[in-house]
């Protein structure tokens, strides 16, 4: 069968006239008649019955006049496709961004894949606004996109992550903060700034950022709005003004030295960056992956730069319109970007939320937990703030304690909303309710650190002590921070070798470590956590009683939650937990975190490197890792240990399966 057969069937089938259509088609009548008849014979079957002058389509005839037309537009389409490849249409890709985006990200990007594609045309298109790029987009003027905003507001554009782009305070070098290691725009409320007009991503991505931290532009003294990049940079070589850029800006600047970067604490983590395409797009290249496609050779030029990133990122990037999987934690932590639709400008809150948050800065093992959060500014950014959530205003208050003991009394008092504690007083914040200050209907969220050998609690005594092992502690006394973790590994272990009624409990109610220095005769040791134990050893006075685990126990920390606020918002529990694993991330990827803890708890470095495993720590000299997930079996293991103990028996009531909720941690790790 030849198309120009079937053409002629066609036009004589919707005539039913041969006459007619010799006369559309420009033939002579006898003609078409051969061209039916070659048709049926090809096809071994009439298409027509003649009744005299008239005829009338057989059922064959039907069918074909039904179907035929499609085999019509595919071989329209295929000498349109071939001629648009002979004219080169197909051998070119069109590239769009920002002004940061075209200068420094693509060109390498664009060089690699032209020495791939040689044959190919990559058009670099840079854009005076994102809403410029992203009519080109949706209109086809550009076939990809790279955005530092998101686009996911938006039906018609697909978006995936490709890179992630970090931004910092630059000034010039000459700059009276240039050597410092680390800032917070707080402290540079009196610096001069410039910034980029609205609409600008560094602007839009800074704006958003102090409007989740409580700030805005007229905090600052002195604030310079200029046009272009290239006048943003004018200002940082030539007066001592500052700017909040990314890593992408001013590379050669940055490389000669003339304008320096330092890390700002609001910008611990990265954002993302973004390829963007159309959705329609999008779907044709998952259907080319799989099956064969009429368009194939049109995509072939945006398939292989996809190809490129998928190689630079050691990953193959979920071009499709399904979401990915869930159950797989992402390895990096990064900020979420804004929609290029937002716009910064002061909202009336509609509701005050207000969230107390009990933490223990110097008990290091805990500080991902609370510290760090705190400053880094990593809840106010992961809280929600759409939907039920809209022009929602936070106050978050962060209660620092010394031991655990007043943080579960907040709880169960209702005065503190979220608990980050050790083992045993996790436990006292979960026992069944009760009129005591201490009962509290609590929710285990997430860990925080562990230490499966037990070794984060610990015995000291004085050098100069006789006692070298727990049986000497017969007719002693231990001071000890009462409902701690410490407490309850004595317990524990004075109990497994039936010596707890031999040897009496002190209370320390304030613990402070220089106490430990001081001379208490009616003391002969010391049970504490980690690092208070490491303090006093590290400063040559103490001594441990005994070098392995006590009591056979791992030891670890958690996140509490109270179960009606967990009811009433659970994404705030979410959130916080976001907020958790950004803080363990940063805290474990960057080099200079050891160092900026010590500062803010005021210990040595290297107490912190021992105490918490970071990217600078060696992982066997370390007391605890930064941990999340729940571990049933070390808690049930600890229950049925303290529930033996004369006094403790309530705490066998608790029950794990309802107390424990592990999917307040599935969804934060999937929607990071």
């Amino acid at each position: 069968m030849e198309i120009y057969q079937l053409k002629v069937f066609l036009e004589v089938a919707r005539c039913l006239s041969f006459t007619e259509a010799a006369d559309i088609l420009n033939l002579t009548q006898p003609a078409v008649s051969a061209k039916i008849k070659a048709l049926e014979s090809s096809l071994e079957t009439n298409l027509f019955r003649r009744l005299g002058r008239r005829v009338e389509l057989t059922q064959a005839g039907e069918y074909l006049l039904e179907e035929g037309p499609q085999l019509v537009d595919l071989e329209s389409q295929l000498v349109e496709e071939i001629g648009a490849i002979k004219q080169g249409k197909f051998s070119s890709l069109k590239i769009g961004g920002m002004a940061d985006i075209v200068s420094y990200w693509l060109p390498q990007k664009l060089y690699e894949y032209r020495r791939i594609c040689p044959n190919i045309k990559a058009t670099c298109i840079q854009f005076e606004s994102i809403e410029k790029m992203y009519r080109a987009i949706k209109d086809g003027e550009a076939d990809l996109g790279i955005s530092e905003l998101s686009f996911s507001a938006f039906d018609e554009i697909s978006e995936t992550v490709i890179d992630t782009v970090q931004y910092s305070l630059a000034m010039s070098h000459s700059h009276g903060l240039a050597q410092q290691s680390w800032l917070s725009l707080k402290e540079l409320t009196d610096q001069s700034w410039v910034l980029l007009p609205e609409g600008f991503p560094s602007r839009v991505i800074l704006q958003k950022r102090m409007q989740e931290l409580g700030l805005s532009l007229s905090d600052f003294a002195a604030v310079e709005i200029v046009d272009t990049p290239s006048l943003v940079r004018t200002y940082l070589l030539q007066g001592h003004y500052v700017s909040v850029v990314s890593d992408l800006d001013f590379q050669l600047e940055r490389q000669t030295g003339l304008i320096c970067n330092v890390p700002l604490e609001e910008f611990s983590l990265g954002t993302p960056l973004f390829l963007l395409m159309s959705k329609r797009l999008c779907r044709a290249l998952a259907t080319c992956e799989h099956k064969p496609f009429r368009g194939r050779q049109a995509l072939e030029p945006i398939q292989q730069f996809v190809a490129l990133l998928q190689n630079n990122l050691g990953t193959a990037l979920p071009l499709t319109d399904t979401p990915a999987n869930p159950s797989k934690p992402k390895k990096t932590a990064r900020f979420q970007a804004p929609t290029f639709l937002v716009r910064t400008g002061s909202l009336h809150p509609s509701k005050t939320i207000a969230l107390t948050i009990g933490t223990q800065n110097q008990t290091i093992q805990t500080v991902t937990a609370g510290l760090i959060i705190q400053r880094l500014g990593l809840l106010e950014h992961f809280l929600p703030r759409e939907g039920r959530y809209s022009g929602t205003q936070y106050q978050i208050r962060w209660s620092n304690f010394s031991s655990g003991a007043p943080i579960v009394s907040g709880l169960g008092a209702k005065q503190i909303d979220i608990g980050v504690l050790g083992d045993s007083p996790l436990l006292l914040s979960a026992r069944p309710g009760d009129s005591t200050a201490l009962a509290a209907n609590t929710r285990l969220i997430s860990f925080v650190a562990s230490n499966p050998d037990g070794t984060g609690n610990d015995i000291i005594v004085p050098q100069h002590s006789q006692l070298n092992c727990i049986e000497d502690l017969k007719g002693r006394t231990i001071a000890v921070p009462f409902d701690s973790a410490a407490h309850g590994m004595i317990l524990r272990s004075l109990h497994h070798r039936q010596l707890l009624q031999n040897v009496t409990l002190s209370s320390i109610e304030n613990l402070n470590t220089r106490q430990l220095t001081k001379n208490f005769p009616q003391v002969d040791g010391y049970a504490y956590f980690a690092p208070f134990h490491e303090i006093a050893r590290h400063r040559g006075q103490f001594r441990r009683l005994f070098q392995d685990s006590l009591d056979g126990l791992p030891t670890f920390h958690g996140v509490v939650i109270r179960d009606d606020v967990a009811e009433q918002f659970p994404e705030i529990a979410v959130a916080y937990l976001k907020a958790l694993l950004a803080a363990q991330y940063w805290y474990t990827t960057q080099p200079v975190a050891i160092n900026l803890v010590s500062r803010w708890v005021n210990m040595d470095a290297s107490i912190v490197t021992k105490t918490l495993l970071s990217s600078e720590g060696e992982g066997a000299n370390v007391v605890y890792r930064p941990e999340t997930e729940l571990r049933t079996d070390w808690l049930q293991a600890h229950l049925h240990q303290i529930s033996q103990i004369a006094g403790q028996e309530h705490l066998g009531q608790i029950n794990l399966e309802r107390w424990m909720q592990p999917e307040f941690l599935e969804k934060a790790v999937a929607t990071m």
